[in-house]
């Protein structure tokens, strides 16, 4: 089998860039488009389906309907990891799921805010339905997509070194993708003035799509997959495959903090436009600036996390990503109760109070190292899992590994988009808002001594025989 070269590795990674911009969209600016704030109404956002805790008289529509979808997207997940490790494809197990899904993905993020009814009660209820089938296409072909994907990434790597590197490079394009998204409303901004916000939002997600599909099919024909795997097909069913991936304790502890962490995570990225408006009390533009700024202080920290992890294990430096990200997330709760001189401003997008912009610049610098560490470890943990069991076991599954993983977090992200959205709508002047960064530090906390309990020694001395 072939190693991989940096080119090949890098060329890889594009296809992390591409799945990480419609993502992106779709974490960032569902909730926020379909659940305006008030900052968002003044600024032309219509309301396009029903509004506040109108299930069961704790649910919102908008938290139902994602909460629901990241449900599907987790069912799916073991189902398409099965369909992926027995595939029998010529061109390898995972490639042709890349090159099959990436279209009707693209396709699907833009139509999850094409709404097609007018904002009236009936049309609100029909767009809820229409976004609700758009939603689970999403969830589908997100799923059919990433996980063949993931599983590649660990089979074509085959030394902790590689693993390192490639991890690296796939965290560095996801981040940046993500990035992209986030400079939504620098580009949407100056065209609402002339086709309105909703049709200026909708461009800029039709460009970003392009962008992101070509990109998505960068790896499907740049790596041919039989070059560098030699793994059989799985001959387990998708349940009995499932079951002996959590038979391995170390990724089910593992497992276990991450779930806290995707909850807490969930509910901040989700609250991050409600936060940067409501909270702080900066305009819309500012959103964007500051989560680029925050990606962007973040890739000076990769080359150190490397160097950090060979020396102390990665288990010690998520351990400290945890603990910077509860800080963080509550620091979070209590932004815009902090006085300040409002004559002392600053002339950009808009004139900003610089105590305001101050605090929106402590999340930026202190939740860069964090978003860094994640973004790098637990894909190579996962890896690390996977290997091990291969080594215990004899089986290849690193499809179902990486999609247990996702079928776990996802329903956490299932509970946290129901926990946001009801939470959200709790008092007034932004109370709401503040009890959902506080509930997402506490559940960072929680995620971090979970993690005390992995066996990273263990794990990586059976790897290395």
């Amino acid at each position: 089998m072939k190693s991989l070269t940096k080119s090949k590795i890098w060329l890889f990674a594009v296809g992390q860039f591409g799945w990480a911009l419609l993502s992106g969209l779709i974490g960032t600016y569902l909730v926020n488009f379909y659940l305006p704030g008030d900052a968002d109404i003044a600024a032309g956002q219509p309301i396009l389906i029903p509004q506040g805790r109108v299930i069961f008289g704790f649910l919102t529509v908008i938290g139902l309907v994602t909460a629901l979808g990241r449900l599907f997207d987790a069912v799916t997940d073991p189902l398409v990891a099965s369909f992926s490790d027995k595939c029998k494809s010529k061109d390898g197990r995972r490639i042709p799921f890349i090159k099959a899904f990436a279209i009707p993905f693209a396709v699907a993020t833009v139509l999850v805010f094409c709404a097609p009814f007018p904002a009236t009660e009936t049309g609100k209820i029909l767009n809820a339905v229409w976004l609700c089938v758009m939603v689970l296409a999403y969830y589908l072909f997100i799923t059919c997509y990433c996980t063949p994907y993931t599983a590649l990434y660990s089979e074509i790597t085959h030394t902790e070194d590689e693993r390192m590197m490639a991890s690296t490079a796939i965290s560095f394009t996801f981040i940046v993708g993500q990035a992209l998204g986030y400079l939504g409303p620098i580009f949407w901004s100056p065209l609402a003035a002339t086709m309105g916000r909703v049709y200026a939002i909708r461009t800029v997600f039709v460009l970003f799509a392009v962008i992101a599909l070509v990109c998505m099919y960068i790896p499907a024909f740049a790596i041919k997959e039989k070059d560098y795997v030699d793994s059989q097909p799985s001959q387990a069913g998708v349940w009995e495959s499932l079951g002996k991936t959590f038979q391995n304790k170390s990724f089910c502890v593992f497992i276990g903090s991450d779930i806290f962490y995707w909850i807490g995570l969930t509910m901040f990225q989700t609250g991050i436009p409600y936060f940067v408006k409501d909270l702080i009390g900066l305009p819309e533009a500012w959103q964007g600036l500051l989560l680029v700024l925050m990606t962007a202080v973040s890739l000076l920290f990769y080359i150190p996390i490397n160097a950090m992890t060979k020396r102390l294990g990665k288990k010690k430096i998520l351990l400290l990503a945890f603990l910077l990200f509860t800080i963080v997330f509550a620091f979070t709760a209590f932004s815009g109760t902090f006085a300040g001189n409002d004559n002392a401003t600053i002339n950009f997008f808009g004139e900003v109070p610089l105590y305001k912009l101050l605090q929106g610049l402590i999340l930026v610098i202190f939740g860069a190292l964090p978003l860094a560490i994640f973004g790098i470890l637990p894909q190579a943990m996962v890896a690390d899992c996977a290997e091990y069991d291969r080594k215990l076991t004899g089986e290849s599954r690193q499809g179902m590994f990486f999609a247990a993983r996702t079928f776990c977090f996802k329903l956490g992200q299932s509970l946290a988009m129901i926990i946001f959205t009801s939470l959200a709508t709790l008092g007034s002047h932004g109370f709401g808002y503040r009890v959902a960064a506080l509930s997402a530090s506490v559940l960072c906390l929680v995620g971090g001594l979970v993690l005390l309990f992995y066996n990273e020694k263990k794990v990586l001395a059976v790897n290395a025989e």
